[in-house]
Parts: C-alpha cells; sequence; structure tokens
C-alpha cells in the first residue's frame, strides 16, 4: 500500500466510525424529550421586600410567565413539533412565589390545580395550596371544589370529598355540589365523574392554553368512558372480562377503535381497567 492511499483509507475510515456513532445518537436526540426550564427567580421574601406596592402586579407577571411559558410548550406538544417536558418544579415554586406576593390571585390556584394533579401528581400540594387560598378566597367556591375533586378522584377520600364539596354547596347555593357531597359515600363512576369535571373547567376556563390542555384530556377521558361501557356489555352478556381492545372492537362493541389524544395506545390491564401507554400526557409512554 502506498503513503499516498493509506491516508485516504484512515479519513474513511474515521469517516465510517464517525457516523457509526453519530448518527444513532443524532436520533437519540432528536426524540429525546427536552425539559425546557423556566429559569431561576428569587425567594418570596426577596419579591416582598423589593416590590413594595407592587406586589399585586409582580405575582400577576409571575403568574402570566408561567401560563405563557405552559401554553408555549402545548401548542408544540399537540403540533408534535418536539417531545418538551415541562419544568414542573419550576412552574411550582413560582406559582407558590406569586400567590405569597398575591393570594387572592385565583389564576395562580386555577392554573396550579390543572397541572400540579393531572400532569405532576403532586395532590397533596395542589390541596395544600387550595386550603391556602380558602383563607382568602373566603367567597369562591371553585376552590373547595377542586379539593373535593382532588380527594374523591385521586385520593379515594371520600369522607374529605363530602366535606368540600360541601363547603363548596353553601358558597354557591348549586345543588348539583350537594348532590356530590352525598355521593362520595361510594367508590363509583369515577369516570364519569372526571368527565363532568372536565367539561365545566375546559367551558369556564378563558386562558386558551389551558383550556386546550383541559380539552384534550376531556377527550382521552370520553375514549376511556368507551372503551369501559363496551368492557361492561362484553361481561354481561358472557359473564366475564374482555382479555384485550381488540376483543372489544372484533365483537363490534366499540367503533370507531379509541384514540388517545396524548399519541398513546389503550389497553386493557387484567383487572379490566382501562390504561393507555401515554399514561394520559405527551411524553409519557412507558
Amino acid at each position: 500500500m502506498t503513503s499516498s492511499v493509506r491516508p485516504f483509507i484512515l479519513f474513511i475510515v474515521s469517516l465510517l466510525l464517525y457516523a457509526a456513532v453519530m448518527v444513532p445518537f443524532t436520533r437519540h436526540m432528536k426524540h429525546k424529550p427536552v425539559e425546557e426550564k423556566l429559569g431561576y427567580i428569587p425567594e418570596a421574601s426577596t419579591f416582598q421586600y423589593l416590590c413594595a406596592d407592587q406586589k399585586t402586579f409582580i405575582s400577576s407577571a409571575l403568574l402570566m410567565k408561567v401560563i405563557m411559558y405552559f401554553g408555549g410548550l402545548t401548542d408544540k406538544q399537540f403540533e408534535k413539533t418536539v417531545a418538551a417536558i415541562p419544568d414542573y418544579r419550576g412552574m411550582s415554586n413560582i406559582i407558590h412565589t406569586a400567590l405569597k406576593l398575591d393570594p387572592y390571585n385565583m389564576d395562580g390556584y386555577y392554573f396550579a390545580q390543572s397541572f400540579l394533579t393531572w400532569e405532576v401528581k403532586q395532590y397533596a400540594i395542589a390541596n395544600k395550596l387550595l386550603e391556602y387560598g380558602m383563607k382568602y378566597r373566603t367567597w369562591d367556591w371553585y376552590l373547595p371544589f377542586f379539593a373535593g375533586f382532588n380527594y374523591s378522584y385521586f385520593l379515594k377520600d371520600y369522607g374529605k370529598a363530602a366535606e368540600f364539596y360541601k363547603r363548596a354547596g353553601e358558597l354557591s347555593g348549586q345543588e348539583l355540589h350537594f348532590s356530590l357531597a352525598g355521593r362520595y359515600m361510594q367508590e363509583s363512576g369515577q369516570t364519569e365523574l372526571a368527565i363532568a369535571y372536565l367539561t365545566m373547567m375546559a367551558q369556564g376556563e378563558k386562558n386558551q392554553a389551558v383550556k386546550k390542555n383541559y380539552q384534550i384530556r376531556l377527550k382521552a377521558f370520553k375514549e376511556v368512558s368507551r372503551i369501559e361501557k363496551a368492557r361492561d356489555a362484553y361481561r354481561a352478556s358472557r359473564g366475564q372480562l374482555p382479555v384485550t381492545l381488540e376483543t372489544l372492537i372484533g365483537k363490534g362493541l366499540i367503533a370507531p377503535a379509541p384514540v388517545d389524544p396524548y399519541g398513546g395506545t389503550f389497553y386493557l390491564e387484567p383487572d379490566g381497567k382501562v390504561s393507555t401507554t401515554s399514561k394520559f400526557a405527551f411524553g409519557g409512554r412507558k
């Protein structure tokens, strides 16, 4: 082999080795979820010292920062332009800081409820924040309504759920809330409860990013409800649970086939529970 050919061959080998490493790595990074950070903000005590009489304004500005950040990521996730993981810890910290500055700011409690529960499953933190808000927003029936839902749907603590729904009824005067308070002595109809809750939240939400988030989750739970009804019909006629979702589709008990708006695949667990590989979140697949 001549000395002039050897460098060329080494170059080709190096290029092939580089491609063997970089192509899989690039493919991995392209599909790897990216966590977009919100950035650092000072502690609430520091803000309180610096803000003087501008606490309400600063509180609103902080909440707007979080909502715009979350709204931008929701659009990217829904349009599948990027698999981004929100900085939930940062969002929670900023909301807590904003509400310490202005405990009357309704947007903070409503928005925190939308992601602390469904997205990050921090039910205790959500309820603690709601109970903090009830000390100030004493007229707001939404806060005990949210707490009641969290205790019933997520935590299965029906005694606490009844307590908060009763409070919501006393504040709102709505018979629905008193009726819900009476229902939380049994564990049934949880999917329908979630649909009723999400329908109300989507209808009342003014922020379009948060509204879209509720609508997507509502669509997913309506699909779950269709599967549950088909599952129950199969069990009623055959005396046993279907083994797979495909069984229900094949028997014509559910049509068209259910679609998970989060991009996952619905399936039946051995006990008949309806689950999805997305875990009802973008980028949440197993």
